[in-house]
């Protein structure tokens, strides 16, 4: 039996471990290791992630449900997870949008262009003046389906004829275009003897502007539009006056009007029916 060794008050952990130690023969107690402290037996949580995979206790890895977001996703936050699904509409229902798309009504067939029916005039021609009741019967029987348009061949045996085409075009451009044209072809032998005031005259009595009138004459505004009708028209082959042209046929009326209605007629109705 070895004899205790005596501890002052202020020994230290380390000798106090020491002497509880039976040394070996030889050896000093003062020479022998302290043991080490024992490790804790409870687990830390480990910060290193491993590919394939993680063991129990490890963290998430980032940008899953780590991180506080992760614990406010799993705790039920008022965070929104993912996009929300639309109400599933009742039995025999149908959402809102396909609702109002049913309902519209069917939008109605495209309204076909009107046809077109060039008349190549002159305001001092008598046989234009005939050509009258042709167009306004062509008028009351296809309505807006035939549109019907002034085209200007102003002939050189005619005086004021040059001067009455500028005239149309200013009763156009003031919204009284065919009542103005009307209006004239009926004084033909008036204007012959009264030449531009006569055009005056005639667009204030139909309400127009009689000054703007007096201007336009003398100013010219409408002379490029005369020539570029005349122009058209001769190289179209038109020699007189009335002449029509639809549907790429040209209908000459200067020698004779008869049956020219009837065929204008003929062709109209065979371009509508397309």
């Amino acid at each position: 039996m070895t004899a205790a060794i005596p501890r002052p008050a202020t020994d230290t952990a380390e000798q106090i471990v020491s002497a509880s130690i039976r040394a070996p023969p030889g050896i000093s107690v003062r020479h022998c290791p302290a043991p080490r402290p024992r490790a804790r037996r409870f687990p830390l949580p480990s910060i290193v992630h491993r590919r394939g995979g993680r063991r129990h206790g490890d963290s998430p890895p980032p940008g899953r449900n780590g991180g506080l977001l992760g614990v406010l996703r799993r705790k039920g936050s008022g965070f929104p997870q993912g996009r929300a699904r639309e109400p599933r509409p009742e039995r025999g229902g149908s959402r809102q949008w396909e609702t109002g798309r049913m309902n519209e009504p069917t939008p109605p067939p495209p309204v076909p262009s009107p046809v077109l029916l060039d008349v190549w005039c002159e305001l001092q021609c008598p046989d234009c003046r005939s050509a009258l009741d042709d167009l306004d019967a062509l008028r009351a029987r296809y309505g807006d389906r035939l549109e019907i348009r002034l085209r200007h061949f102003p002939l050189e045996k005619h005086r004021h004829a040059f001067a009455a085409a500028q005239a149309a075009e200013e009763a156009f451009a003031q919204g009284q275009g065919w009542p103005f044209v009307a209006a004239v072809l009926r004084r033909v032998e008036d204007l012959a003897a009264s030449g531009e005031p006569l055009l005056v005259r005639t667009a204030a009595e139909l309400g127009l502007d009689s000054e703007e009138f007096d201007t336009a004459l003398i100013d010219g505004r409408h002379i490029l539009t005369v020539d570029a009708d005349q122009a058209e028209g001769k190289a179209l082959g038109v020699k007189g006056t009335p002449t029509y042209e639809i549907g790429g046929t040209l209908l000459d009326g200067s020698t004779s009007q008869e049956g020219l209605r009837a065929r204008i007629e003929e062709i109209a109705d065979g371009l509508l029916a397309r």
